[in-house]
Parts: structure tokens; C-alpha cells; sequence
């Protein structure tokens, strides 16, 4: 299944993103594996508004991780479940 971005909403663009963090902290990691289903400067986009709206935080020169303490992780949608399965 390759999804095309436009397919997605904005709160499941996010979401995928924050639970895909959660799997690979790495940012590095993350990029490449987020990029089968984003394009690279989405995926910047999407974690740098991540960032700015503080759910998500950098401990690290390359590690990300959700800030659970700030906000909770939202519920994983049905419908991205298999596309995270495959991230």
C-alpha cells in the first residue's frame, strides 16, 4: 500500500508521524522511513510543526521523542495502522 500524502488529513499526516517517532527515535531513521510514504520536505515540515506545537521534542542532535508529558499521543486511526505497520 502506498498512500499518497494528499490521501491523508493533516491530523493523520501528524499522527503517523508522531507514532512512527515513537518507533524509531532516530531522526535519521525516521527521514528515510517516512519518506516512502512523504516526500522529505513534508516529513521536515511535519516534525518542525511537531516541535513547534511542543508534542514532540529533541533530546538529542538526532533523537526525537513524543512529548507524552506535554500532550498524549492520539489515538492510532484504523486506516494507518497498516501504513505504520510497514514504516
Amino acid at each position: 500500500m502506498n498512500l499518497q500524502m494528499a490521501e491523508l488529513s493533516k491530523d493523520e499526516k501528524m499522527t503517523l508521524i508522531q507514532y512512527a517517532i515513537k518507533k524509531y527515535e532516530n531522526e535519521e531513521v525516521l527521514i528515510e522511513k517516512l519518506k516512502r510514504v512523504f516526500s522529505e520536505k513534508d516529513v521536515q515540515r511535519g516534525i518542525d510543526t511537531l516541535i513547534g506545537t511542543q508534542k514532540v521534542r529533541r533530546i538529542g542532535p538526532e533523537v526525537l521523542e513524543n512529548n507524552e508529558s506535554h500532550t498524549e499521543l492520539p489515538e492510532l486511526p484504523e486506516n494507518l495502522k497498516p501504513l505504520l505497520a510497514q514504516l
